[in-house]
Parts: structure tokens; sequence; C-alpha cells
């Protein structure tokens, strides 16, 4: 999504509605079900580390305590998917102490990198995402990045682990108004829907619940031409694939 004079998308740092187009989207799931699914953005395949401080041998986190960052949108290597790293602090450790990873560096606190991943797309105060399926609140939580709060939501419709230090993908095909291969043609021209609807025939790989199901999908592009064809992903084997994995985005699904 690429802000514009024209578009109405929100101003940098404004509050976003995740809720209203074109933040999210109608589309089928590989049976040919109905889903909507949240559009964050184009995330690496690397993720970045959270760091969850826990007294040591504690089985939960400290009461209070914000989780800590070192990346932001916009700063090299920032990914909405984190890499769980437990920090292990001495008893008695008041919440908040430690508000970035340079003091826990400076502390030497132990810390143990699991292959535990979330999905926590950081967004700016005030912004809403009110849609889940397989349960986890739609509010805000706050965290730390260098001593500043940030907000951030989390998205928990799967467990999710690093597969082969990466965050793992399932496919979605997807087709634009015009051809990616035309001019002014791709994203920028917006997904071709039903008449009068917002449904698309964008259709995933996997459904929550679904072995091999991840919220970073990779983007494969069909013939606009074949939109009518498709209608579940067994569909996909008959029409023209214009080009395959084209990018991996955030997409988490919240309605079936």
């Amino acid at each position: 999504m690429v802000r514009t004079a024209a578009n109405g998308l929100p101003a940098a740092g404004a509050p976003v509605d995740f809720d209203q187009a074109p933040f999210i989207t109608h589309g089928l799931g590989p049976g040919g079900e109905e889903v909507a699914y949240y559009n964050f953005d184009v995330q690496p395949r690397d993720p970045a580390s959270i760091y969850v401080l826990f007294e040591a041998g504690a089985s939960e986190p400290v009461a209070g305590q914000l989780n800590i960052v070192d990346v932001v949108p916009g700063d090299a290597g920032y990914s909405d998917f984190w890499q769980v790293v437990r920090v292990d602090v001495p008893a008695g450790y008041v919440a908040n102490t430690v508000a970035s990873l340079a003091e826990l560096e400076a502390a030497g606190y132990a810390m143990t990198v699991t292959t535990n991943l979330v999905n926590c797309p950081i967004v700016p105060p005030g912004s809403t995402a009110t849609q889940r399926v397989g349960g986890g609140g739609t509010a805000l939580h706050q965290g730390w990045y260098r001593e500043q709060v940030v907000t951030y939501f989390t998205f928990e419709e799967a467990a999710l682990t690093v597969t082969s230090d990466e965050v793992p993908v399932s496919p979605i095909f997807v087709t634009f108004n015009v051809n990616p291969d035309q001019p002014d043609g791709g994203p920028g021209s917006g997904f071709v829907v039903e008449p009068g609807t917002a449904q698309t025939h964008n259709v995933l790989g996997s459904l929550p619940g679904d072995l091999g199901y991840s919220p970073l999908w990779a983007v494969s592009v069909y013939d606009n031409a074949d939109f009518d064809a498709v209608d579940d992903l067994d569909a996909i084997g008959g029409v023209t694939v214009l080009a395959d994995g084209v990018a991996n985005v955030n997409c988490p699904v919240v309605s079936l």
C-alpha cells in the first residue's frame, strides 16, 4: 500500500482501522470457504527477536514487565514475526526496571533463544483490528523499544515455530484488476472482486488448524482472465499462473 494524495490512507503515525478496506480482504479457503484476512505488509522470512523476562526457574513471565524489542517498522531487520528469547532475571526483579536490549546486555542476564514465533505487528497507537479466529484478544499491547513504548497487535490463530531458522510460509494465489505485466498493473490496480461485493477469488493454501498453516503467505499471481474459473485451490491447477512467489506478506486469517 503506497500512500498518495488521492487514496485516503492514514497519515504516517496516525491510527489505522484495519477493519476497513484496503486493510482487510475477503478471499477463499482451499475448499472455497469464504474467509477474511488482514493486510499488514511484505515481510522477510528472517524473524526479529522479542525478549520476554522471567525470574529464574519461573514458567510465567515477570508480571507487568513489557516485552522488549530492538527494531521497529522502518529499521533494518524489522519483522512482524518475532522469535521469542527468554531472559532470566534475578528473583525480586522489579518490572520495567529494564526497557531496552542494551540494558539487558549490560546486565548480563542469561538469554535462551527458543523456537517459538509470535505474530505481533507494531502499529500506531490507537489502531484497531477487532476480528480474530481461534481466540486471542484484540486490544493493543505495549512493549519497550529503546526505552520508548510501542504498541502492537497479537494474532494467535495458530501456534508458530521457527523452521530452519525462518518463518514458515503457506501459498496464496491472487489476481489483480490489471495483470502485473501490463502498464499500471499489479497491486496498485487492486484485486479483482465479484461485482457489487468485496469478495475476491484470492485462494489460500491452508487455514488455521490445517497442518502447514502460516499467516506469512507466499504470493503467486494468476491471470485475471481466469477469475471466474477459480473457486477453490484445486481450480488453480487449470489456470494460468503468471508469477510464483513474488512476495511474502503477513495476512493473518481473522474470519472463517
